[in-house]
């Protein structure tokens, strides 16, 4: 006997532009409901009607990712807006850029605050809610936790983000404990490792990078080029597509993975 998939219920963090917003448009493009969190509410507003634009069903949050009751006021609006939490992407993040003699206690908490911190309170949100709601027949999982991570979750030898590279490796440990804890509930756990990405936070590392090496940031572009065997930059499309994989039922038996997306610029 088949069983259809239920209609899922779809929440991406720090949606409001660059890698979030493109992942909540592909995951739109499932028939799903999104919810469009930010701590920016004009850029999510902006996102979720860029889908609805579309024919997609989407909603606008505030949601800072550092608050606990934050991530919990959005679950539960999510909740009563749709009725469940099918998959949570965890994609809100932020850089800051220095060589490791000059990083400051303000750099390490920032990062550690939102990229390793906000994984963890939002997907504790997710989680408490995703274990009180029956199966999807399709996949029998009760939801899906995504993360995005980053090569430097892996590849430690990131000239000038030391700071960057421990909360990203953070995520990495975070996503195979809470996979192994929360299999047991049917939900599934999984980060997504992209490379050099094409978005408004490259440009500023570029610009930063090149300051600190004392070249250009074009001669910058060019060694991230140079670092990827596929020769070109990443596209956040590229992040999307494997997104949409893990939130899909073909991914019901992966969990605690963190899949490389980055053209071979790092390979384990």
């Amino acid at each position: 006997m088949m069983h259809s998939t239920r209609r899922k219920t779809m929440v991406v963090t720090g949606a409001g532009a660059g890698i979030g917003r493109v992942i909540a448009i592909e995951l739109a493009g499932t028939g799903g409901a999104l919810a469009v969190t930010d701590l920016n509410p004009d850029a999510a507003h902006l996102v979720a009607e860029e889908i609805r634009g579309t024919g997609g069903e989407a909603r606008a949050f505030k949601l800072d990712v550092t608050r606990q009751a934050d991530a919990d006021k959005t679950a539960d609006a999510v909740i009563a807006a749709w009725g469940s939490i099918d998959v949570w992407v965890n994609n809100a993040g932020v850089s800051t850029m220095r060589p490791f003699l000059e990083l400051t206690a303000e750099d390490w908490r920032l990062n550690m605050a939102v990229n390793a911190g906000g994984t963890f309170l939002c997907s504790q949100s997710a989680a408490r809610r995703m274990i009180r709601q029956p199966a999807d027949p399709a996949s029998g999982l009760r939801g899906t936790i995504i993360n995005i991570a980053s090569m430097a979750a892996k590849r430690g030898n990131a000239p000038f983000l030391a700071h960057y590279v421990a909360s990203k490796f953070a995520v990495a440990g975070l996503t195979q404990a809470m996979a192994g804890e929360l299999a047991a509930h049917q939900i599934t756990v999984n980060a997504v490792c992209p490379g050099y990405v094409q978005t408004d936070m490259q440009a500023r590392e570029l610009q930063w990078e090149a300051e600190i090496r004392g070249i250009d940031p074009e001669s910058v572009k060019r060694m991230f080029v140079k670092d990827t065997p596929l020769g070109r930059l990443e596209r956040p499309q590229d992040v999307a597509g494997v997104v949409r994989f893990l939130a899909s039922p073909a991914a019901a038996f992966i969990t605690g993975e963190a899949i490389q997306v980055n053209g071979g610029a790092w390979m384990d």
